[in-house]
């Protein structure tokens, strides 16, 4: 498969987005994830409400353009949700990508399913909601 393929100028747009997601200073929450496969890596700042759900992000993101696009796409649709969501966004995001199951709900996702049948991408796509959910596990604990 052609880089072409893999590269779509909207998955190449989406990823240029993460310049309205920087670190956040005053973060409740912290999470970080690292893809073994190309060394990617994505810090995720979170701030909640009160009852644990994502009210502002900020994210750090050393990625190709798929994890970029993807934290993107993640980073659109992120407030408002918990600890339960991201985690089984994660758990349908990656039986997707083994092919064990359908395309996931995640709003967008569409963008980023040109990478699923690039395996040394698959790392990188999840970077977003592993460090969401490593985030999320941190403020469960604290809570």
């Amino acid at each position: 498969m052609s880089a072409e393929r893999l590269y779509t100028p909207q998955m190449l747009a989406a990823a240029v987005e993460l310049a309205g997601f920087p670190p956040l200073e005053d973060a409740q929450f912290v999470g970080s994830a690292r893809s073994a496969a190309c060394g990617s890596t994505l810090e995720m700042d979170l701030s909640l409400d009160d009852t644990g759900h994502i009210t502002r992000l900020g994210m750090k993101v050393r990625a190709c353009a798929v994890g970029q696009a993807a934290a993107a796409i993640f980073a659109r649709h992120a407030v408002g949700k918990g600890r339960d969501e991201m985690t089984a966004a994660l758990e349908a995001l990656t039986a997707w990508l083994e092919n064990d199951g359908s395309q996931p709900d995640w709003p967008d996702v569409t963008l980023i399913a040109p990478a699923k049948d690039y395996a040394g991408r698959h790392g990188a796509m999840l970077l977003p909601w592993k460090a969401a959910v490593a985030a999320l596990s941190t403020a469960a604990e604290a809570g």
